[in-house]
């Protein structure tokens, strides 16, 4: 099953390739992020300096947690697509409103089936979220991905998008210009996203559980 969770990300399930009218979602939730309001403007870089001049003193004005869900789209053919939305805090609720997001809208309403990548977060854990999910969208197949393998989800790629183009520096003069931040963001990337190029295949996830295997105990303990 492991191998199989690789394969969606190039378009299989099982060994066989997804019907066209299939799609693969992978979905998580930035927690925690805050609006830091600077008790001076942030300043464009001083001559012959790349970064900006960013006062280190700040207010706390709060913080949301930014859950997504991406379409990661297909090489070719369909282009991607991120929804997203802020929350006060995240847990089931928040992620459902996110499934709803998403499972409510042309095409993943009609088709077939839509696979949801998921990692083992507290919001989506276990055969109890499956249970939830599948018994409310009857084509959603939630798919967890092993412990201590978040960095196989695809959407963190695009947090650390988000990150790096998005909330750096974090200058924000409350939460509702955070939201709005991310919302802009999260329109523009859509406009111009292609899907990632995706190597790590099902092979390679193989011989690497194969390598950690020996060190399997002490991954639990830490755990």
């Amino acid at each position: 099953m492991n191998s199989t969770r690789a394969a969606l990300n190039q378009g299989r399930w099982k060994g066989k390739l997804l019907h066209p009218g299939e799609f693969v979602i992978c979905a998580d939730e930035k927690p925690s992020i805050q609006a830091r309001a600077r008790i001076h403007e942030t300043l464009p870089p001083a001559s012959r300096s790349r970064g900006q001049r960013v006062e280190h003193t700040y207010q706390r004005k709060g913080a949301v947690t930014y859950l997504a869900a991406l379409d990661i789209g297909r090489r070719g053919g369909r282009c991607p697509r991120v929804f997203g939305r802020s929350e006060r805090r995240g847990g089931i609720d928040s992620f459902d409103r996110l499934v709803r997001q998403v499972m409510s809208k042309q095409p993943y309403a009609s088709a077939h089936r839509v696979f949801w990548i998921v990692d083992n977060g507290s919001s989506h854990r276990g055969q109890k979220a499956v249970e939830r999910l599948e018994r409310r969208w009857p084509n959603l197949v939630l798919v967890h991905l092993p412990t201590h393998a978040s960095w196989l989800n695809q959407i963190e790629i695009y947090f650390s998008i988000v990150q790096r183009k998005a909330l750096e520096p974090n200058d924000f003069n409350d939460l509702a210009e955070l939201a709005r931040t991310l919302n802009a963001f999260e329109h523009r990337w859509n406009e111009i996203a292609e899907p990632f190029d995706w190597r790590f295949t099902r092979d390679d996830l193989a011989t690497l559980i194969e390598r950690l295997r020996p060190h399997e105990p002490q991954l639990q303990l830490a755990a």
